[in-house]
C-alpha cells in the first residue's frame, strides 16, 4: 500500500497561519510515501509567499509532487506574467513543471494547467502535454495505479460552473483512460469533492476516481479548513478528508470513501 496525501491551495499570503503548525505535525505522524500539492501555493505570486510555500514544504522530509496554479502567476506583473510567468515557482518551489513520479505500486504524473494567457482564473490542457502524459503512463507496470495531478478539476461539485472545469478536459480524458488512468487529484475551487469520471465523460470501460481537495487558506468557499489522505494498493483505493477542528486544533478524518477497480472501473466499495 501506498499513502499519499493530497494538498491544495494553500495560498501562502492568505493562509491561516494558526494551521501551519498543526499541518504539518499532522503529516508528519502519517508518514506519507508521497506529498501531492495541485497548485496555488502563493496568493499573488510573491517573493515573499513563495519563500513562505518553500519553507513549509522543506519541514516536510517526504517525496514530493508539486504543480503550480494560476495564483502562481503573476496577476499585477504584467511583464513577468507574459515574459516568464513561472519565474518565481520555478526559483522557490520547483523547477520541472511537468514531475513524475513511479514506485512498484504507483505512477504519478503533475500536468501544468495554470496559463499566463487565461485570465479570471481559468486554466486548460494542451496535445503535447496530454500526449507526454499517456506515454509515460503507458510505460508503467500493469499493476501500478496511475495517478494524474492537476491544479484544475477534470469533475465539479454540485452546483458549480463547468466554466471551472480545467480546459480541454475531454480530450485529455478520452486518452488517459486509454492507458488506464485510475486517479486524478486537483483543486481550485477550494470545496472537497469525491467523484467518477463515468457520470461526466462516459468512455466505455472507464471510470476513474476524481479526487479534489479542500483549501488553507482563509479564501474557504463554506467547509473548514481540509486536505485528503489517499491510499492505493490496487484494487483499492480509499480516501480520508482530514478537517480542520478550531475547538482542538487538529486535523482529525472527518469523511472516508473506500473504492474498488472492477470490470467496470472504479466503484464505491462496501467490503470488509
Amino acid at each position: 500500500m501506498r499513502t499519499v496525501v493530497h494538498l491544495s491551495d494553500l495560498h501562502f499570503g492568505r493562509v491561516d497561519s494558526r494551521l501551519v503548525a498543526p499541518l504539518v505535525r499532522t503529516i508528519q505522524a502519517i508518514a506519507p510515501d508521497l506529498i501531492a500539492v495541485s497548485g496555488d501555493l502563493t496568493q499573488r505570486a510573491r517573493r515573499s509567499q513563495f519563500v513562505q510555500a518553500r519553507a513549509f514544504l522543506q519541514q516536510l522530509p517526504f517525496p514530493q509532487i508539486i504543480v503550480p496554479g494560476n495564483h502562481d502567476v503573476p496577476l499585477y506583473n504584467i511583464v513577468g506574467r507574459f515574459l516568464n510567468p513561472f519565474n518565481g515557482y520555478r526559483r522557490y518551489i520547483a523547477r520541472d513543471l511537468t514531475p513524475v513520479f513511479v514506485d512498484e505500486e504507483m505512477m504519478v504524473v503533475g500536468l501544468n494547467s495554470a496559463r499566463s494567457v487565461i485570465f479570471g482564473g481559468g486554466g486548460r490542457l494542451n496535445e503535447e502535454q496530454v500526449q507526454r502524459a499517456t506515454a509515460r503512463l503507458r510505460s508503467t507496470a500493469p499493476h501500478a495505479v496511475r495517478i494524474i495531478v492537476t491544479h484544475h478539476p477534470f469533475d465539479l461539485p454540485e452546483g458549480h460552473d463547468e466554466l471551472h472545469l480545467i480546459g480541454r478536459s475531454r480530450m485529455a480524458m478520452e486518452q488517459l483512460a486509454e492507458v488506464g488512468a485510475d486517479l486524478f487529484l486537483a483543486g481550485h475551487l477550494h470545496v472537497s469533492h469525491v467523484g467518477r469520471s463515468a457520470e461526466r465523460y462516459k468512455i466505455a470501460g472507464h471510470s476513474a476516481l476524481v479526487v479534489q481537495a479542500g483549501t488553507m487558506s482563509t479564501r474557504g468557499r463554506g467547509e473548514p479548513n481540509s486536505f485528503n489522505v489517499v491510499r492505493v494498493a490496487r484494487p483499492h483505493i480509499k480516501v480520508d478528508r482530514h478537517t480542520w477542528d478550531e475547538e482542538h486544533q487538529t486535523f482529525p478524518t472527518a469523511w472516508s470513501g473506500a473504492f474498488q477497480h472492477t470490470t467496470e472501473g472504479w466503484t464505491t466499495y462496501s467490503g470488509g
